[in-house]
């Protein structure tokens, strides 16, 4: 992988993750103002894990989700030929166009 390439992908996984890491701070925010992490229950049972810790674990699970909510929309963003090698050479078209 040459300079550029690497380049091309830092950028594009910082254009998934700054999103996603936005979308899951308004998450918590939202969820957390409407739920009290001591009140959770896990099969029935009080899930006996400290604010903190609920705060954290939900924090990673939204931004998980949200990572690929926007992963997802990236890739649909591609032209079809970026995607698909074979319908780049059915066409004859570079990448990109």
């Amino acid at each position: 992988m040459n300079a550029s390439a690497a380049l091309s992908m830092g950028r594009t996984f910082l254009g998934i993750a700054w999103p996603a890491f936005i979308a899951a701070c308004l998450l918590e925010l939202v969820v957390f103002a409407l739920v009290d992490p001591q009140d959770l229950h896990w099969t029935g049972q009080p899930l006996g894990w400290s604010r903190i810790g609920v705060y954290s674990a939900g924090f990673f699970v939204f931004w998980a989700i949200s990572l690929l909510g926007c992963a997802l929309a990236v890739l649909l963003a591609r032209p079809a030929a970026d995607v698909d090698p074979a319908l780049r050479a059915r066409h004859g078209s570079s990448p990109g166009r």
